[in-house]
């Protein structure tokens, strides 16, 4: 195995060298690796074993004729001009054209395409071209492809199901210019959601740990939820002016209620503290869910949060099938799942645990909570309920975009 000081030192050399002299550098660390040297020197570089294998047996005679070592400039010249392999471009000048119908998108679901149901593997890409007739490894692929502009892509959840409502990016709009103005005049703004509910115990967790070879972490071999233990349901408050985050790990039902209390726990854990003397709060939510737009209970928890804290809430919700371009998704929960993948969330202890250490570069912090509370499930607001909140509906999209004051009685 090469280690990374090799590594290091091969990167800087080798541009340095003539072939010649690379040859004979790529025997000597082979030489030095011992049994499959060869190999991984030729994995990491890309070069021949047979040019590994000359270099070898070139140092070797070196080694045991001294007679045979150049001494005169004539002996040193490296190559006479044109001298050397052709590239393949060269000897097989189709082969750029057919490597590019392989891979081009717009010939995937060509009939004519032999690889339209096969992976685009490299390995899968040379023996479609050793079909063809030409003559090429897979190495040799892959630095084509990469000469072509082309580089291994992992899918990206950017498309939206359905038609987009007509007004997406005019609401879009109203929350960017909504949360400058709240920004600018001092007043909190906040992305809030449920993440995914988590079943505790033992599990395998996506992601890897590194850990000695040979000794993975053993989890249970199935992934049904042991009753005993339950679940985590962790509401996320993210604060976009301050880059910090508050989680309420629940333990009964994502309602209504819990999503407000969340919020309230952020506000009076760390809102109340960073924002002293606001009046106002800024809530960016999903459309749907325990805080949905048509949801009458989460209006109604929120004018009680606005009663007990005096606040003007303001909330906008993200026009339908747009929930991945919620700031928390990007900037909170993405980094909570990176900081503890591989690790089975075997307690609540554990999982407060990992939210809490969450950090980022960009100096992102997190504190989370505990809330041991049961919320019960279908609680109904009646018509006469809902006529009693104090809310005021925005001209533009009222059903989107509106804002709950503080009842006359507690104001």
């Amino acid at each position: 195995m090469i280690d990374e000081s090799t590594k290091i030192r091969m990167s800087k050399l080798m541009p340095l060298l003539t072939e010649s002299q690379r040859r004979k550098y790529l025997g000597l660390e082979a030489s030095g690796l011992g049994y499959g040297g060869i190999q991984e020197i030729s994995r990491f570089t890309g070069a021949s074993r047979a040019t590994i294998t000359q270099g070898i047996k070139e140092l070797d005679e070196l080694v045991s004729d001294p007679k045979a070592r150049p001494a005169t400039e004539e002996g040193l010249r490296i190559r006479k001009s044109g001298g050397g392999r052709k590239s393949i471009t060269e000897t097989s000048p189709h082969i750029i054209q057919a490597l590019e119908m392989l891979v081009d998108e717009a010939t995937i679901s060509n009939p004519e395409n032999p690889l339209r149901w096969t992976t685009k593997s490299l390995r899968n890409l040379q023996d479609e071209l050793n079909v063809q007739g030409f003559t090429v490894s897979h190495v040799k692929i892959g630095q084509l492809l990469e000469k072509l502009g082309y580089s291994l892509q992992m899918n990206k959840k950017s498309l939206q199901v359905g038609v987009a409502h007509i007004d997406r990016d005019a609401q879009f709009k109203h929350i960017n210019s909504m949360s400058r103005e709240f920004l600018a005049d001092g007043q909190p703004v906040i992305s809030v959601d449920a993440k995914k509910k988590e079943f505790i115990g033992n599990f395998k967790n996506q992601g890897a740990e590194y850990r000695p070879i040979g000794k993975p972490l053993e989890v249970l071999d199935h992934d049904f939820p042991l009753p005993e233990l339950g679940k985590a349901i962790p509401y996320g408050v993210y604060d976009i002016g301050s880059n910090e985050g508050y989680v309420n790990v629940g333990i009964s039902a994502d309602t209504a209620r819990f999503a407000a209390q969340s919020i309230r726990a952020w506000w009076d854990e760390m809102g109340c503290q960073k924002y002293i003397g606001a009046t106002k709060l800024y809530i960016t939510a999903d459309g749907g869910g325990s805080n949905g737009r048509r949801n009458r209970l989460w209006k109604t928890s929120l004018q009680e949060l606005a009663n007990e804290t005096g606040l003007e809430i303001h909330v906008s919700h993200l026009p339908p099938g747009t929930s991945k371009w919620n700031k928390i998704e990007h900037r909170l929960f993405s980094y909570i799942s990176k900081n503890w993948r591989g690790t089975p969330l075997v307690s609540l202890a554990v999982i407060i645990q990992l939210i809490s250490s969450t950090t980022t570069n960009k100096g992102l912090r997190v504190r989370c909570g505990l809330d041991n509370k049961t919320y019960e499930k279908g609680i109904k607001v009646s018509d006469e309920q809902l006529e009693e909140l104090n809310i005021t509906r925005n001209e533009f999209h009222g059903e989107w975009n509106y804002y709950i004051s503080p009842s006359e009685r507690f104001a």
